[in-house]
């Protein structure tokens, strides 16, 4: 995943660009990148993030930055902004995009006799072939249908131009992008509550393939929505920061929807619930409150130091800070019965540590309650769970072990009536090694947004998804 911002203004924009993009730290530790427009020149600067934060990478260096438009990017993947000489003009343009025939798209633009200048870890950089895609229209409307016409996965973009900043969101609308408004102008952005502390409110989200051009007289839209979605829907279980909304959603009031109605429908006896900290805090007090069970915290997370364990790119060194940011209380577990509420399941490896911690510090019972749905299949449009193999995933694995082929019968594996549904729960529950392990349904993740299945991607539990190439 990776965060974006845009804004434009009435005055020198750096500041709130800087800390907008801040506020995307959550999604992404590769790199970051700004650029602003000053009215003749696109400066442009990209850090790697991953051995320091953000804020500072660029803190000492903002005075270069000048004018009234910019965009940046917290990217856990490519290397960001991409600043373009074109036909159109001259552009910079940041992207959240998952594209899975890359290479397919590489050799037509070499075939076509352009050529790509930036690399990605030693392969073409993504946005800078979305870049080339745009370039291949007759202008930016039809540049970017290209891009959506094209790429296989997913993406939405920010470019930003010599007279302001174009925002697209993906066609299907599977990332956000939400547009902000207070006195001076307009700021663009991936997650809602990025610009709340600098006194913007959320003025709309874009639709799915979506396209608005902001400038300082407002927003002209370009292309209108389609009528089809599908956001995704583990934005709200896992990447999402609480304060934030998607299409309107809160992401804590949806946590807590999906942990009340399992909470009331759970016929576990137990001392209190708690939560593997951060996403699980909101389900485990809806939990809470559905179930009658006290919510207490026998497990805090230690905030400042430690970043989110999924983002070291290293396996060993991602086990090692899952263990390190998370600090157990004896004396909240020592003799309990507890109820741990978390988000997912993907390789198993880091809840089956933690549980092992519960144990080892007393815990007589310990019961987990995950807020989805198994992940049976991988992420087609997100840089998630198929930025690896597909039995790295726990569920695959054993899977392959029922039935000897980890694709074979996926479809019981999904519905949460079959006795392989039920089959497949057990063996999860024996390898994370707790007294008992249940997992939301679908209909539970629809209920808790509140918004219809198929307005929702929710391809990694139940392997359905139009629009998917």
């Amino acid at each position: 995943m990776s965060g974006f911002f845009g804004i434009v203004s009435k005055r020198p924009c750096i500041t709130d660009l800087f800390y907008g993009i801040d506020y995307h730290s959550h999604l992404g530790t590769s790199s970051g990148g700004i650029c602003t427009f000053d009215g003749n020149i696109f400066n442009r600067s990209i850090h790697s993030l991953k051995d320091s934060y953000f804020r500072t990478k660029f803190g000492e260096e903002l005075d270069k930055f000048k004018g009234n438009s910019g965009i940046g990017i917290i990217s856990d993947t490519d290397a960001q902004p991409i600043v373009v000489n074109s036909h159109l003009g001259k552009f910079a343009i940041v992207t959240v995009a998952k594209i899975v025939n890359i290479k397919e798209l590489e050799q037509e633009c070499l075939d076509n006799m352009q050529h790509f200048a930036e690399l990605s870890h030693g392969d073409t950089n993504p946005t800078e072939l979305v870049a080339l895609l745009i370039t291949q229209g007759k202008d930016f409307v039809d540049g970017i249908k290209n891009v959506f016409r094209k790429v296989k996965g997913s993406v939405s973009m920010l470019i930003l131009t010599n007279n302001g900043v174009i925002a697209a969101r993906d066609l299907y609308g599977r990332t956000p992008i939400v547009i902000g408004r207070n006195s001076n102008g307009y700021v663009m952005a991936s997650e809602s509550h990025s610009y709340i502390n600098l006194d913007y409110e959320t003025e709309r989200f874009l639709g799915p393939g979506e396209i608005v051009k902001i400038s300082e007289l407002g927003i002209d839209q370009l292309l209108a929505p389609n009528d089809k979605m599908q956001v995704c829907s583990f934005l709200w279980i896992y990447y999402g920061f609480p304060a934030s909304s998607y299409e309107g959603v809160n992401v804590e009031q949806m946590r807590y929807n999906g942990g009340y109605e399992m909470g009331k429908n759970d016929d576990v006896d137990a001392d209190y619930v708690a939560p593997i900290p951060d996403s699980g805090i909101g389900m485990a007090i809806g939990y809470s409150h559905g179930s009658g069970i006290p919510y207490m915290r026998s497990v805090v997370k230690y905030t400042p130091t430690w970043s989110r364990s999924f983002m070291p790119v290293n396996q060993e060194q991602r086990e090692h800070v899952a263990k390190m940011k998370l600090i157990p209380n004896r004396d909240m577990l020592n003799g309990k019965r507890v109820v741990f509420c978390d988000d997912s399941i993907v390789r198993g490896t880091q809840l089956r540590d933690n549980v092992k911690m519960l144990y080892d510090y007393g815990a007589k019972e310990v019961h987990i309650r995950i807020s989805c749905p198994p992940l049976i299949d991988g992420c087609h449009f997100l840089n998630f769970s198929t930025s690896k193999t597909e039995l790295e995933l726990l569920t695959r694995r054993c899977i392959q072990e029922l039935e000897g082929d980890s694709t074979k019968n996926l479809e019981f594996y999904r519905d949460h009536t079959t006795k392989q549904y039920a089959n497949l729960i057990e063996m999860l529950r024996k390898y994370i090694g707790v007294d008992s392990l249940k997992f939301n349904t679908l209909n539970s993740i629809c209920n808790a947004t509140g918004l219809p299945k198929d307005r929702l991607c929710t391809h990694c539990f139940d392997g359905s998804s139009y629009g998917h190439k």
